[in-house]
């Protein structure tokens, strides 16, 4: 204990001037540089992050990588100073895909004559279709049904002037192999690949015979195996000049739990800018509400009184899925707010599902104070000279377009001491997700009685309290992880606690039941996968419990309605965000069974009692049976590892077995079920002695059963400890621990002998087999090492190579909300 009052009195704080006016707080400064900065987090779709180290060195960024412009800048005596986001290119749709608009062209299916591609080629034989061209499950951009191997398809553009000299790309969407000809010419030649809205610049030789008139973009591609696609058309970059070339220069970046702090230097002012969001998980309405705060703070540097306004434009990419697709804006007041708001003219709600998808429906809102701001809608480079030479005026006016932006200015004046103020962003989905044929609103307006207006007015009248409560609980998040598993650690918590939330969706089921839906980002984008909700659990059990059983809900209404009849749970409940049954391609029996037994026990555990468990007890008696007969030498199949491949015999994935038995006779007991409890108990120990004997390897433990010197992290152990369930012999985890510190690399412990990646979450895990906080850091230093290090600039990637600083896959997801396993095993001491 004393050991842990010096390091919590060592901890470095760091003053921070308070964003709500007049005020200061302190937070623990966390000397993290993550491999992304978390900005806007409210749910998978609005989402924005900086990829960057520097504010302004690039733009802002949903999860997927894809461009969400927010841009900021402050007047400093008329001289500006860009501190957020790039004056990113404008391009203009001269020849629309099928995402912007309708196209019709020539194609066949049988190889044509070499001279296809050219503009005087005779197509009158080919039949007429409109584009994109593409499988059904490519249904939301395809228009016409093509199911053969190979496709040729020639579209003829009409222009209106010259193109040479002109900025011109080719914008294509293509599923496999493609190559694309413009009047002949060859453009692009994909290879065995697939992309959407892919941009190829237009050499000066195509530029050139891209003349006014007709001409001819012609493509083939070659579907392998699989879902098809070809898409196509022209874009053009607007003429405009870089009006902000000046950057502010940026003293710090501090990212906390609920809030990201900037510093600024610009010119005699310094600024002060956070993005924060009140994720707090005690309450349920407040977590839902679709608002997060841009607060600034300007004050001078130099003693000496400065004029200063702030900007700040945001993009209609906020609310679209692709870009250039046309979008509806407004402007309007309600009360002392001014909203700017934004959606896609299409409105399709709910009507797309995948990863690699950003949402269309519903309209993002810019919103400030209705008095002393300028609320501008309109072309980015009008807006933004507009704010340099200070001729802005009031522009609201609707209005349909591909390229206008949405912009609020504030005249701070003539600044000496601080000067303060704030915006919000937001979002309304209207409808969230489907949920076995019904569409669910947000949790926030479940019962549809409440407005998004009305969210940002609570929003607004509950700031500074709001603002208060999140530096309190980021100064108790960082304290609290330290005391349990030292400040590297407690950095990494702070990172992952916004990313890990806002990979979900909190809504009600039509039966009552709270659900808190995950996406598996930048993997398959499954809806509710059990096998990501297992390793995300442990920061929703330690703050609410409630929200553990949000994430299982669904999973035990599954089978228990009959729609699922198998013997072990699903794997998930769709593809995001439809959630009408399992999508995934294949079962994890063993996997999901363990998972759920074992979650279910947590629950308990936190809870105190097993009522929860009691409701499902005619599914969870049968999901351990299954466990009984099948999980002890598992037969060749996925582990929630599934990117390693099936495989047999897999010791890891039978300790998880183990330990679902374990943990239904933990809950029997909790029951009152004294003859269950024993039975199953004794079951598991027996079990487990088997276990001990099929994988001993000497100094370790195998990583099958049936192959020797092999191994693997054995994290699913972790259980026994937490639930104090007694199952495995202590001395087979201290074993572990003592022959995985041999194994590890400068960036981690791989996850087994096969490979050098890991697993992050595993790791932390694995470290909280540890008996003393000494060897618990030795594991989590190289994880902390490879966040501060990686050159991968994405959200937190939780597949990461060992031996170099570099992702595997996978980022954004919620599983590092399994980073909070040690603080767990604290608590339920």
């Amino acid at each position: 204990m004393i050991k842990k009052l010096i390091t919590l009195f060592s901890l470095r704080v760091f003053l921070f001037a308070g964003i709500a006016r007049g005020e200061d707080f302190n937070v623990v400064k966390n000397n993290l540089r993550p491999s992304a900065y978390p900005l806007i987090t409210i749910d998978p779709y609005t989402s924005g992050w900086a990829f960057t180290d520097k504010l302004y060195d690039g733009s802002v960024k949903h999860w997927t990588g894809k461009d969400f412009p927010l841009l900021g800048a402050i007047k400093v005596d008329k001289k500006v100073y860009r501190f957020m986001g790039t004056e990113d290119v404008t391009l203009l749709t001269l020849i629309p895909t099928s995402e912007q608009g309708k196209w019709v062209g020539k194609y066949t299916t049988t190889q044509p004559a070499d001279n296809w591609t050219k503009k005087n080629f005779d197509d009158t034989g080919w039949k007429e279709g409109s584009g994109a061209f593409g499988t059904t499950e490519n249904e939301f951009t395809a228009k016409t049904n093509w199911q053969s191997e190979f496709i040729w398809v020639r579209r003829t553009i009409n222009l209106n002037k010259d193109l040479a000299g002109k900025k011109v790309f080719l914008e294509f969407s293509h599923d496999d192999d493609a190559i694309i000809y413009i009047n002949g010419i060859e453009v692009v030649n994909t290879g065995n690949t697939c992309k959407k809205n892919a941009l190829q610049p237009l050499s000066p030789e195509v530029l050139a015979t891209l003349k006014k008139g007709e001409n001819v973009i012609a493509g083939y591609c070659r579907n392998r195996v699989g879902n098809g696609l070809l898409d196509f058309g022209l874009v053009v970059e607007k003429e405009n000049q870089e009006l902000m070339p000046q950057t502010a220069v940026q003293k710090s970046v501090d990212v906390q739990a609920t809030q990201t702090h900037y510093v600024f230097q610009c010119g005699g002012v310094n600024l002060k800018l956070t993005f924060s969001a009140p994720l707090f998980m005690d309450d349920l309405k407040l977590l839902s509400r679709p608002v997060n705060y841009i607060s600034y703070e300007a004050v001078s540097n130099d003693g000496k009184a400065h004029e200063v306004s702030i900007y700040f434009e945001a993009s209609t990419a906020w609310a679209l899925d692709k870009p250039l697709q046309k979008s509806k804006l407004e402007g309007f007041t309600d009360g002392d707010l001014f909203f700017l708001k934004t959606g896609s003219a299409d409105q399709q709600i709910l009507a797309k599902k995948g990863d690699d998808l950003r949402i269309d429906w519903g309209y993002f809102y810019l919103v400030g104070d209705k008095k002393n701001m300028i609320h501008a809608i309109g072309d980015s480079y009008d807006l933004r000279k507009g704010f340099i030479y200070g001729k802005q005026k009031e522009m609201i006016t609707k209005r349909e377009s591909a390229t206008d932006r949405l912009s609020l200015t504030q005249s701070l004046g003539n600044v000496n001491k601080a000067v303060a103020g704030k915006i919000m962003v937001g979002y309304d989905d209207i409808y969230s997700v489907q949920y076995f044929g019904k569409n669910l609103r947000p949790y926030w307006n479940s019962t549809n009685d409440q407005t998004i207006v009305g969210q940002f007015q609570k929003a607004n009248q509950e700031y500074k309290s709001l603002i208060g409560r999140c530096n309190a609980f980021d100064r108790k998040l960082i304290t609290d992880a330290t005391q349990s598993g030292g400040k590297e650690y407690a950095a990494l918590c702070a990172a992952a606690y916004r990313q890990a939330i806002a990979a979900h969706k909190l809504a009600e089921a039509p039966n009552g039941d709270l659900l808190f839906l995950s996406k598996e980002n930048f993997s398959n984008g499954s809806i509710g996968t059990v096998d990501v909700t297992y390793p995300s659990s442990p920061l929703f059990l330690y703050y609410n419990p409630e929200l553990a059983k949000g994430l299982i809900n669904f999973i035990y209404y599954y089978s228990e309605s009959g729609k699922w009849t198998k013997p072990f749970p699903a794997h998930d409940i769709g593809t995001y965000p439809i959630g009408n049954g399992q999508t995934y391609g294949g079962d994890m029996p063993v996997e999901e069974g363990g998972n759920m037994l074992v979650l279910t026990a947590a629950i308990a555990a936190a809870e105190g009692n097993a009522r929860y468990a009691e409701k499902h007890w005619n599914v969870l008696t049968t999901w351990t049976d299954y466990l009984v007969e099948k999980g002890l030498n598992p037969e060749n199949q996925l582990c929630t590892d599934d990117f390693a491949g099936h495989f047999a015999h897999n010791t890891n994935l039978s300790i998880k077995a183990i330990m679902g038995v374990a943990s239904y006779a933990y809950m029997a007991d909790m029951l009152d079920k004294k003859d269950q409890a024993k039975a199953y108990y004794t079951k598991a120990k027996d079990m487990a002695t088997e276990w001990e004997k099929l994988a001993n390897d000497g100094d370790h433990y195998r990583l099958t059963f049936d192959k020797q010197d092999t191994w693997s992290q054995k994290y699913n152990l972790v259980w026994d400890k937490i639930l104090k369930t007694n199952i495995f012999p202590n001395q087979i985890a201290e074993k572990e621990i003592k022959y995985y510190l041999t194994k590890q690399n400068k960036y981690g412990l791989p996850l087994d002998n096969r490979e050098t990646y890991t697993k992050t979450d595993w790791i932390m895990w694995t470290a909280t087999l540890a008996n003393d906080q000494a060897t618990f850091e030795q594991f989590i230093h190289p994880v902390y090492l490879f966040m501060n290090e990686t050159s991968d600039r994405v959200p937190m990637s939780d597949w990461i190579f060992t031996d170099k600083p570099n992702q595997r896959g996978f980022q954004a997801r919620s599983v590092v909300g399994g980073y909070f396993i040690k603080m767990l095993e604290n608590k339920l001491k």
